[in-house]
C-alpha cells in the first residue's frame, strides 16, 4: 500500500505540460483533470484534438459502453501526444462481467483504443445481472480477472465506478487488490462525503463525474453570483470546487471553447497555504484560496452550499 492520501499530498508530482495530479496507492500519479466522453451528447473528434494539442490535457476518459473508443484512437493519433505522456481511462460494460469475458473486453478496449495497455480499468456498475448468479458472485469474479490483468500489466491500475461502502467492503472480504480508483457522481448538489471518506481511509483515490450536475449548477443563481463576484465562470467555479476538494475531475464537453473554459481552472492553482477540511457532524468547512484572488470567506461558501458548508 501506498501513503495514505491527505490534502496536505495533494499534487506531490506533475503530470507532463505540469499537470497537478494525485497519488494512488501504487505509486502512479493521475491527472487531477480530465476530459470526459459519453454516449449522450455526441462525439467530437476535433474537441478531442483541441485538448490534447492546446490545452494540454492528459487524462482522457471513456469506456466500451460509450462507443467512443475508436474515434478516440484516431484523435489521438492526430494529436502527436506520446502514448507514455496519456493517461487512458475505459470502463468494462456488465455485459462483460465474468472472469473469461473481463480480460476478454479489456484487450478488445485495448484494440479500439490501438493502446497495448490501459492506465486505468474500471468496472463501471456494481449491478452485475448475471442470471442464476449474485451481484456479490459476479463482482469478486469479476475483480479476480481485473487483477491478473493488474499483475500482467496489461491495466496499470484498476478501480470501480459507482460503489458504495458495502460493494467495497465485499469486495476486500472476496479479493486481494483494492482498488486504486472509485469514480462517482460528484458535484456540489451530490456530494457523498462519508463516502470520499471511506475511499480516503482506505487509500482508494476519489474521483467525480458531472462535475456541473449535468448543467443544473450553471444555472444556480448563487453560483452565477459567485462567478460574477470574480470574475469567473459557473463551471470554472464548480470545476475547480470540485479539483479543490482532492477529487480527480472530469468534465465532459464536445465544444472547444467549453474545454478551453474548463482547462484555465488549472491556471488557479492553490495558495501555497494548502486548503484546510475539517468534517465534523457531516458538515464540510472549507476554505479555498487563489493564486490571484483573495481569500474565499466562510460566509461565501455558506450561501452557495448551505448543506454542506457549517
Amino acid at each position: 500500500m501506498g501513503t495514505r492520501l491527505s490534502m496536505a499530498s495533494w499534487a506531490p508530482e506533475r503530470a507532463p505540460l505540469g499537470l497537478p495530479t494525485l497519488p494512488l496507492s501504487n505509486g502512479l500519479h493521475i491527472p487531477v483533470l480530465g476530459l470526459g466522453t459519453s454516449h449522450q451528447g455526441g462525439y467530437s473528434h476535433d474537441a478531442v484534438v483541441y485538448a490534447l494539442q492546446k490545452c494540454g490535457i492528459r487524462h482522457i476518459d471513456t469506456a466500451k459502453r460509450y462507443g467512443c473508443e475508436s474515434l478516440l484512437q484516431k484523435a489521438i493519433k492526430e494529436s502527436d501526444v506520446k502514448r507514455e505522456d496519456l493517461w487512458i481511462t475505459t470502463k468494462l460494460w456488465h455485459t462483460d462481467y465474468g472472469y473469461e469475458n473481463t480480460k476478454q473486453a479489456c484487450l478488445e478496449s485495448c484494440k479500439r483504443l490501438g493502446v497495448q495497455y490501459l492506465d486505468l480499468y474500471l468496472v463501471h456498475w456494481p449491478d452485475a445481472q448475471v442470471p442464476g448468479k449474485s451481484n456479490r458472485e459476479v463482482r469478486a469474479e469479476t475483480w479476480r480477472a481485473m487483477e491478473d490483468l493488474y499483475e500482467k500489466g496489461i491495466c496499470r491500475s484498476i478501480g470501480v465506478s459507482n460503489f458504495l461502502i458495502n460493494h467495497l467492503e465485499q469486495l476486500k472480504e472476496d479479493c486481494k487488490i483494492t482498488p486504486h480508483v472509485n469514480q462517482v457522481e460528484y458535484h456540489p448538489f451530490q456530494r457523498p462525503q462519508e463516502l470520499v471518506d471511506y475511499c480516503r481511509s482506505r487509500n482508494i483515490v476519489f474521483e467525480g463525474y458531472c462535475p456541473l450536475a449535468k448543467g443544473e449548477a450553471l444555472t444556480h443563481p448563487n453560483i452565477i453570483q459567485l462567478a460574477k463576484k470574480y470574475g469567473k465562470t459557473p463551471a470554472q467555479i464548480c470545476i475547480r470546487w470540485s479539483i479543490q476538494n482532492g477529487i480527480v475531475t472530469i468534465p465532459k464537453s464536445t465544444k472547444i471553447e467549453r474545454i478551453r473554459e474548463n482547462c484555465e481552472c488549472l491556471a488557479l492553482m492553490l495558495c501555497p497555504v494548502m486548503s484546510s477540511l475539517l468534517v465534523r457532524q457531516r458538515k464540510l468547512t472549507v476554505e479555498f484560496c487563489w493564486t490571484d484572488m483573495h481569500h474565499w470567506s466562510k460566509s461565501e461558501f455558506e450561501n452557495i452550499f448551505p448543506l454542506h458548508f457549517c
